[in-house]
């Protein structure tokens, strides 16, 4: 598994505005052909799953992934999450953009999420056909936060945070796929 933060792919998503600096993914190989690794990671549960677990990266605390109807599957399907960190009460809510299964998945904040390391955000993952099964880019594109302290620990804490969300979902899905 590699962790970079430039691709032959394309960081954003075409069409959309917002304006993210930063960016960073990880690429790995899954030993599954790509309808069957979109299949695990179109779950948003399981995708999500590193937030739900204490970890040092999310200080001992978790997150609670809510999903509605749509459950993550379909554009414009909601995600939220909710949790408190050190005392803080943080929630994000995220839109799916772009769903085109076995190949791409997109989703984004909306409106203004409560994070401490990073603020609004665009995340996805794209799979290609490969020789052993699957090529698995997990990548995030996001802004630091605008406060004075909250662009201070963005600025400390932020790409760890965001290397570790991406290069998380990547192993996970190859981990899945190992465990046989």
């Amino acid at each position: 598994m590699a962790l970079k933060n430039a691709s032959p792919w394309p960081a954003a998503e075409p069409g959309m505005s917002a304006p993210f600096q930063l960016h960073r993914e990880a690429l790995a190989d899954v030993a599954a052909d790509p309808a069957a690794v979109f299949a695990v990671l179109d779950d948003h549960r399981r995708l999500s799953a590193h937030m739900e677990k204490p970890s040092l990266m999310m200080a001992g605390a978790t997150m609670k992934t809510e999903l509605d109807s749509l459950r993550g599957q379909a554009v414009g399907s909601v995600i939220r999450m909710k949790g408190v960190i050190l005392g803080v009460s943080l929630h994000v809510e995220e839109v799916v953009t772009h769903h085109e299964p076995p190949f791409r998945k997109t989703w984004e904040t909306r409106g203004q999420p409560r994070l401490l390391v990073i603020d609004q955000y665009r995340m996805g993952f794209e799979l290609a056909p490969a020789a052993t099964g699957a090529r698995l880019r997990v990548w995030i594109d996001y802004s630091l936060p605008t406060g004075f302290a909250g662009r201070w620990l963005g600025k400390l804490l932020g790409q760890v945070y965001a290397d570790w969300c991406v290069t998380r979902m990547a192993r996970d899905a190859v981990d899945f796929f190992n465990k046989g």
